[in-house]
């Protein structure tokens, strides 16, 4: 996920709420949509993308085929989507991202590549898990650099917390995975301790796993990297 600017004020939580509908995967955006974006919304986006809708999703319908879905929250520009479907023609992608130039990105990289197997849901991704996705039903989920939120006291609203990885975890086939990524090392500290908290997930490393081969690294990525920043990816497979 790209990197949210607009720490934008939202409401308070409902008591006795376990995971409150003011935490979202994503927060509004400022961006401007290019005449090439637009132009493969209105080219390539009857073909890809999903409406959101309050029952579970046909994944046959949707993709135009069975094969194993992996499901990405929060995409950003779709680089790493893109490279990732590339090399995995046998898996279907099912990604949601709400910033729409991000949206009109992959679209665009859809056409340019000719990749068929990705699904572009334009909805808040937790919404979506509560209502369209059923259990035991996807092969993967894919969390990368979500926002890390880095004020303490704005830690409550970062994406990675216990009532939605144990929702993420439900919707997994057994022996599934989750893959999460970050850039920042308190919220990879965080991810790890909620993420091995779970009863139904197994972390594959001690700690932190290496970087699985299928995820690019980013331009953003590479630029921190050169800064000396470091990334941490997490990847726990389902019981």
């Amino acid at each position: 996920m790209g990197r949210v600017t607009d720490a934008s004020k939202l409401p308070a939580a409902p008591e006795g709420v376990a995971h409150p509908r003011t935490i979202r995967s994503f927060v509004r955006r400022a961006g401007r949509t290019t005449t090439g974006q637009a132009r493969a919304f209105t080219d390539i986006g009857p073909a890809v993308l999903l409406p959101y809708q309050a029952a579970p999703l046909d994944f046959h319908a949707a993709f135009g085929r069975d094969a194993p879905v992996i499901l990405e929250i929060g995409f950003g520009m779709g680089e790493a989507t893109a490279h990732i479907a590339g090399l995995m023609p046998e898996k279907n992608f099912l990604c949601c991202e709400v910033h729409e130039p991000g949206v009109g990105a992959l679209l665009k990289r859809i056409g340019e590549q000719g990749l068929g197997n990705i699904r572009i849901l334009q909805h808040d991704a937790v919404e979506a898990l509560e209502h369209m996705l059923p259990e035991h039903s996807l092969a993967g989920v894919h969390i990368f650099f979500p926002d890390p939120w880095h004020k303490l006291r704005h830690n409550k609203r970062r994406l990675i917390q216990p009532p939605l990885v144990a929702r993420l975890a439900s919707r997994l086939a057994p022996g599934a995975y989750l893959h999460c990524a970050t850039d920042w090392e308190p919220y990879a500290q965080q991810m790890l301790q909620v993420l091995a908290a779970e009863p139904q997930l197994v972390n594959t490393a001690a700690d932190y796993a290496p970087k699985p081969h299928y995820r690019p690294l980013t331009k953003f990525e590479n630029r921190g990297l050169k800064l000396g920043h470091g990334v941490w990816d997490l990847v726990f497979h389902k019981r």
